[in-house]
This record gives C-alpha cells, structure tokens and sequence, in this order.
C-alpha cells in the first residue's frame, strides 16, 4: 500500500467537523454521543449502522464526505473499509469448503505449486488466522515488496525466511490472503472479486459495494483523510489532517480493498447470520471462533482484538464477547452474537480507530456493555475505576490501598486486569488517564517488564520521550527479552 498525503490547513478543520445526522434529524443520545466523538477526533464523516434482532434499527451519517468542497456524507457514500476485506474472504473459503471445493485444514500447498518448502505445511486455517508464520509481502511503511507489482512481490516473499514456526503465534500477515487469492481464483475458475461479487454482494443485493482504490473515480466516495504518519513501521499521530492516497493492486485486495457503506454491510451481516451465505450453521461458527496457538491460547492484534478467527479478529472475554473486524484504523464493525446485536462504524479518518468506542455505542442499546456500569473490567478495577473518576484519576497507589483496606482478601488487582484497565483508557484517547494507571500499575508490580512497557507506551502517546525511553529501558533491564522494548527503544532515540 503506498500513501500519499497532502496537507490541508488546519484552519478549514473547524468549517468542516460540523457533525450533523442526515438520515435521523432526532439529536437522540447516540448521535450526541457521535457528535462528540466525531469533534474529539477530528473525524469528517461517519456511517453507524446498528442491527438489533435481526433488523436495522438505525443508520445514520453524519458530518462531511468531501470537506474541500463541503459535500456532506449521506447514507449512499462509500467508504474504503480496508482490512475489513478479510471478513468478505474467510466468508469466501468457507463457502468453498462447503461446496465440498476445500477443506481449512488442508496445507495451502495442496492447492498451489512451487511454494517454498519451509511453506508446505502451513494450512488454509492458519493462514487465515494470521498464526502461519509467513514472511509478510509489505515491509514496514506497509509498501508492497519488490516493484509493488504482483510478479516481482511474490518472486521477493518467497526468497524470505518464515517468521516462526506455523501456530507458534499471531502475527498479522497479507502474504496469507495474496495466497488466499490464488486459492479462491484457481478452486472457482474466476477471480476471487468476481467470486465475492457473486456469491455475496449479489446475493444480498449491495449494489454499491466494489472493489477498487485511490485511482478509481467512485460515485458517493467519502475520500480518505489522515492525521497519523508511519513514522520506521510505527503509527504516529502527527497533529495534521492530511488527504490520504490508497493504492490496492487487484492481487492484494483479499488482504485489503473493498469499499462500501454501513447500510450494505448491515444487509450482509444479517444475510450471514440468517443463513443466505453459508448454509450450515456450524459454518458461521468456525468462522468466528477464535483460532488456538500450538500452546492452546488465542492471540490477536492487541491486548483488546485478543483473537483471531478465519478473516475475523476476536473480542475473547466473559461478558458480550464479539467479533469485529477492522480496518485501516478507521473502520470497524462489531457483531455481539450472545446479544443479537451488530454495530458498524465507517469513517474516512486513518486514525479514528472505532473500535475503542464500538463497546460504548453498543452499551445505548444493551446496558451491559455501557462503561458507566463498569462493563469489561473486573470486580477489583471496576472498584477502582470508581474512586478515580471522582478524583480524576490522582492520588491512584494511595486509592488503591485503601480499597484493598476495606474490601481485604477480596480486593485483587492482578496485572492482566491494569494492564487492560490502561490500555482501554488509551485506546480511549485518555491519554493522561492512562499514564496515571499504567503508573500505578509499575507501583503495584516494580519488578514486571510488561507494567513498564506499558508505562513507556503510554508516555510515548502523551509526546513524553524522555520518560518513555527511560521507562522502556528499566523494562528491557527487567527482562531482556522483551524485543518489544528493544524495538521501541530504537524507534524513540531515531526519532
């Protein structure tokens, strides 16, 4: 993927992030709720679709598709949703292994020749849950190897080593779904966008949906905007929105290229789960299930996506457990199986990362999931988070030890439960919030690596360098593995 920005004067940025709903004039709590949203960060234009029971019960959208020439988003505008492609894919193969064409645990050799031999075990359901351990086809600033054509980038992955052995671990990869892509093509006898057009857009009649990128002229396009920068493989915000120019060769867009709208989605969505695209409802549940590593455990994209299924990143966890694809760090949509409940959220921000806020949306419509109610975090932290809120998050060792004082044995913060508790409040955009937690964290643990990980990131976002290198550094001392540190260490003293 190559992108490219050009600079729009952040004077115009007030013009423009004037948020209002087109289709539902009513300026009921949810479209406040994305209102504020929306102005804290800087998004110009949203699709939400929310699907209840089976039926859409609300979608909307809201502020501007074009804000160079004031062209407002309306539910008809079409948004890039990226990495969102993989759900449309995993949906893809399982329809072959259904019509009897493959089966997920095969090796992928089976179906494709002259791989290297270091490949031939690796199956279709490993590629497909991002534990191969293939070597990746985009480097770092996320550019197609070789000279960004197909010949010359699969010709230069096949030379490199694997990562890992297949299952050891999660690593996100698009070397799997190009290969996905040569499946689907040679088992269907078209392309595997023809493939997807026929045997799912069609069949829920998403008229709009396609497959395209930057160097096509598309009707009702929401553009692409950005206010982050790739700065040695990291994403950093940059304080600038800037226009963002994405580039999907055909080849790649299994792993990333389709482009549509929340109320298309929706009809997908439920033509999933009523049974219009896959026949057998064991199906649908292989799809979402989170894959296992060799050691039994599901990993994912982070400490919150902690799964990954076929094409599906996983929300792993007791309460509403979910499934919820993503993409580009500005599309997301989560489907609550448990609640009968989906929540689709489109931007045209790179930066927007919905799904940190997807939980809150979801929360108007099932109390469970609101955050006042403390929803996620365990017994002892919802405790916490209380008694923080009301002192705004200062004085957080000394609150901690006096909660422990009165609830006793039954008061336990264990590190998993503040290290999710500060990473929730990053995600969040709570920047400050979370220092304070993750702080508290290193108070409550000072011999854990990962709690001062945890704290150098969290400065690293606030802009604090200097503690963050010296916090990553007490971390790598603490244990010297952690290649994380290591990496960050680099990328913080280049920068």
């Amino acid at each position: 993927m190559i992108i490219k920005r050009l600079f729009i004067c952040l004077s115009t940025l007030l013009f423009y992030i004037q948020v209002n709903a087109q289709s539902d004039l009513t300026s009921d709590s949810v479209d406040v709720f994305i209102k504020n949203k929306m102005q804290q960060l800087r998004i110009p234009a949203l699709q939400l679709g929310v699907i209840q029971k089976g039926k859409l019960v609300k979608l909307s959208s809201y502020g501007m598709a074009n804000p160079e020439n004031s062209v407002l988003a309306t539910d008809e505008s079409l948004f890039s949703i990226n990495s969102c492609t993989k759900a449309f894919v995993g949906v893809a193969v399982m329809q072959l292994q259904e019509d009897g064409q493959l089966n997920i645990n095969d090796p992928v050799s089976k179906y494709l020749d002259s791989l290297p031999e270091a490949w031939n075990k690796i199956t279709i359901k490993q590629v497909l849950a991002n534990n191969s351990g293939l070597p990746n086809i985009i480097d770092e600033q996320e550019k197609i190897l070789g000279n960004g054509d197909e010949a010359s980038a699969w010709t230069k992955v096949k030379t490199l080593p694997v990562q890992f052995q297949a299952g050891e671990k999660y690593s996100y990869n698009q070397t799997g779904y190009v290969m996905l892509g040569m499946i689907i093509n040679k088992l269907s006898g078209v392309h595997f966008t023809k493939f997807i057009e026929e045997r799912q857009f069609r069949v829920v009649d998403m008229k709009l949906t396609r497959f395209g990128d930057a160097h096509d002229v598309i009707p009702h396009s929401a553009g692409a905007y950005s206010t982050v920068s790739n700065v040695k493989g990291q994403w950093v915000s940059n304080g600038n929105l800037t226009t963002a120019y994405m580039e999907f060769p055909l080849f790649f867009r299994t792993a990333s290229g389709m482009i549509s709208n929340a109320g298309e989605i929706a009809r997908w969505i439920i033509a999933l789960q009523d049974g219009q695209l896959l026949k057998q409802k064991s199906s649908l549940e292989l799809l979402w299930t989170a894959s296992l590593m060799n050691n039994g455990k599901p990993e994912g994209l982070n400490n919150f996506l902690n799964g990954y299924a076929l094409g599906w990143p996983v929300i792993v966890r007791d309460e509403h457990p979910a499934v919820a694809p993503v993409g580009g760090m500005r599309n997301s949509f989560f489907v609550y199986p448990k609640d009968e409940l989906a929540v689709i959220v489109l931007t045209n921000l790179q930066g927007a990362n919905p799904e940190y806020f997807i939980d809150e949306i979801a929360g108007y419509y099932v109390s469970g999931l609101k955050e006042s109610n403390g929803f996620g975090l365990s017994p002892a932290v919802k405790l916490l988070r209380k008694e923080l809120i009301k002192q705004q998050y200062n004085n957080a060792l000394k609150t901690a030890q006096q909660l422990k004082k009165k609830h006793g044995a039954g008061f336990i913060l264990n590190e998993d439960d503040i290290n999710a508790f500060g990473y929730r409040l990053l995600g969040e955009q709570k920047k400050q919030e979370a220092v304070k937690v993750f702080k508290l964290y290193t108070e409550l643990y000072p011999k854990s690596s990962n709690a001062y990980d945890s704290y150098a990131e969290a400065l690293a976002a606030t802009g604090n360098k200097t503690e963050a290198i010296k916090n990553y550094q007490r971390s790598f001392q603490l244990n010297p593995k952690n290649t994380n540190a290591a990496q960050q260490l680099k990328k913080l003293e280049g920068i």
